[in-house]
C-alpha cells in the first residue's frame, strides 16, 4: 500500500512547481487539473457526456473551457450538472492512477482538496504558502487575469491560514531551493513513518 500524501494550496501558491518537486524525489504525482484537461480534451471521457447535456459547450470535439465559463455565468445550475459528470470520471481516473503507481508516495495534487473533503482520503497532507503579496503578484505577473479574477478565484478557496492549520506539513514557495529542501524533508520523514509502520 503506497502512503498517499494530498498536495493543495491556493492559487499562485507554487502548487505545480511543488509537485515538480515532489517528483524529482521520487514520488508518483496525480495532477486534478491535469486529469480535467485530458478528459476535455478531443476523444477525451468528458467530452460524449458533457456534449449531451450541454451541446453548446463542445466545439471542434473538445470541452470549451471559456464556454463553460459563459454558461454557468448565465445560470450557476450549470456547475452541478458539469460536476455530476465531471467528478466521477476524474474518481476513475485517479483509482487508474492508485493501481498502476508503484511509488512508495504517491503525492495527489487537489486545488480544492479541504474544500471538497478529499483530505479525509489522505494519509497526510502537505500545503504550499507564501505570503498574500507574492501570491498576488505572482498570479497577475502570468497576466492571463485580472485582479478583480483573481480576488473571486481566492474568495472561493478555504483562506490560505486555515488550510495550512489543518495540514500536516506547509511548504514555503519563497524560493525554488527553500521549497526543495522543505519537500526533500517530508519525504525523508514518510520515508522513516512508512519503514516503520
Amino acid at each position: 500500500m503506497s502512503f498517499r500524501l494530498g498536495l493543495t494550496g491556493s492559487i499562485g501558491m507554487g502548487k505545480s512547481t511543488t509537485a515538480d518537486l515532489f517528483r524529482a524525489a521520487g514520488c508518483d504525482v496525480w495532477d486534478a487539473d491535469a486529469a480535467v484537461h485530458r478528459m476535455y480534451d478531443v476523444s477525451g471521457r468528458a467530452v460524449a457526456p458533457i456534449q449531451s447535456a450541454l451541446p453548446t459547450a463542445v466545439e471542434n470535439g473538445a470541452v470549451s473551457r471559456d464556454r463553460l465559463k459563459e454558461l454557468i455565468g448565465q445560470d450557476p445550475s450549470v456547475l452541478k450538472t458539469l460536476e455530476k459528470i465531471v467528478h466521477p470520471l476524474v474518481a476513475e481516473d485517479r483509482a487508474e492512477f492508485v493501481s498502476k503507481s508503484e511509488a512508495d508516495i504517491l503525492v495527489f495534487d487537489i486545488p480544492l482538496l479541504f474544500e471538497t473533503g478529499g483530505n479525509k482520503t489522505m494519509d497526510a497532507v502537505v500545503c504550499v504558502s507564501v505570503p498574500a503579496e507574492i501570491q498576488k503578484n505572482r498570479v497577475l505577473a502570468r497576466g492571463t487575469m485580472t485582479e478583480a479574477q483573481f480576488e473571486q478565484i481566492r474568495a472561493k478557496q478555504m483562506p490560505n491560514e486555515e488550510k495550512c492549520a489543518q495540514s500536516d506539513f506547509v511548504i514555503i514557495t519563497d524560493t525554488l531551493d527553500h521549497a526543495r529542501e522543505q519537500v526533500e524533508a517530508v519525504v525523508v520523514t514518510l520515508r522513516k513513518q512508512i519503514q516503520n509502520a
